[in-house]
């Protein structure tokens, strides 16, 4: 029973980062704090990573142009994009639009190891999409079409595709490192691609001072660090289908803390539309029956299953 508190406090973690999103929106520009993170979690690493790496060098150097892309996709897009995010929406969507990237990287998994279509996906991702036009469209869908949809809802849909991608691209290139040293080169991509961006911010944008250090120390310690090693032991114990269930307590947390630190407001469109989003998710997991006429692809049959030791971790 212990072995549920790892991927509950990975998660509690990631609503953290949520929350620390929210809050850099107003103190530091979203490229900045992605970079500081990098660096920080990093130097952190370093000490532990750099000489198993060194020894394993001749097996990942080859590896080296997938795993910087993973790291831009994971560690950069997608977390700049969340950031950015932030500045135009709540910490409550954002909770609930990233807790879809599980089906969305059904989808992704469909295009791109051609594994067949499942009842689960079509209905719970028409339920997935429904309870998303409602909670966008704030209790009322029709407005989409007259005021358009908020701008950070948008990027964190594109966010979580971008995770989605990143998981399936995980499965599909299946980069045999493990997975601090994955980590460790993942982030060092990153970092350079975060490098041409920074200097773009203005100076004014991109201080550390008392307000923005404590969002960096938790992003690059909590969320970078911490979180992925409560994650990775959540999948060794528990296995990576059922750790991937505890993505929906996401949104309840994230929402939990928001109404206590930044004085956000549930309202019943998040009740309804989050809630309905979240069964099309646990729908589209759970039913695994092949749409007719679809039967089972040979080659999602040879594609490796994730291990116990998987490097996909929450971002």
């Amino acid at each position: 029973m212990g072995y549920f508190l790892y991927p509950l406090g990975a998660m509690l973690l990631w609503a953290g980062n949520v929350i620390v999103s929210k809050l850099s929106a107003t103190t530091i520009a979203p490229s900045a704090i992605t970079f500081y993170r990098l660096v920080l979690a990093l130097a952190v690493m370093t000490p532990f990573v750099i000489r198993p790496l060194a020894r394993n060098w001749g097996h990942i150097r080859p590896q080296l142009a997938k795993l910087g892309f993973l790291g831009f996709l994971s560690m950069s897009f997608y977390q700049s994009l969340s950031y950015l995010a932030a500045h135009s929406t709540t910490a409550t969507n954002m909770a609930i639009v990233t807790a879809l990237a599980p089906l969305l990287t059904l989808l992704w998994s469909v295009v791109l190891l051609r594994e067949p279509p499942t009842l689960g996906m079509l209905v719970g991702g028409l339920l997935s999409l429904a309870g998303l036009v409602y909670l966008i469209g704030q209790g009322h869908p029709s407005q989409l079409l007259d005021g358009g949809v908020h701008l950070g809802d948008v990027l964190m849909l594109i966010a979580s595709a971008s995770y989605g991608l990143y998981s399936v691209l995980l499965r599909r290139w299946h980069v045999a490192v493990p997975p601090a040293q994955s980590t460790y080169v993942q982030a060092w991509a990153a970092l350079v691609t975060m490098i041409p961006m920074l200097v773009l911010v203005p100076a004014g944008q991109a201080q550390l001072n008392a307000a923005t250090v404590p969002l960096v120390l938790y992003a690059g310690l909590g969320a970078s660090i911490l979180l992925p090693i409560l994650w990775i032991q959540g999948i060794r114990h528990l296995g990576p289908n059922r750790c991937s269930m505890f993505i929906n307590v996401l949104p309840v947390m994230t929402a939990a803390i928001a109404v206590v630190l930044l004085g956000e407001r549930l309202h019943t469109f998040h009740l309804i539309g989050g809630g309905v989003a979240l069964v099309g998710v646990f729908i589209a997991q759970r039913w695994q029956r092949p749409l007719p006429g679809f039967g089972t692809a040979p080659d999602a049959l040879e594609t490796p299953a994730p291990s116990d030791e998987s490097d996909e971790v929450p971002a």
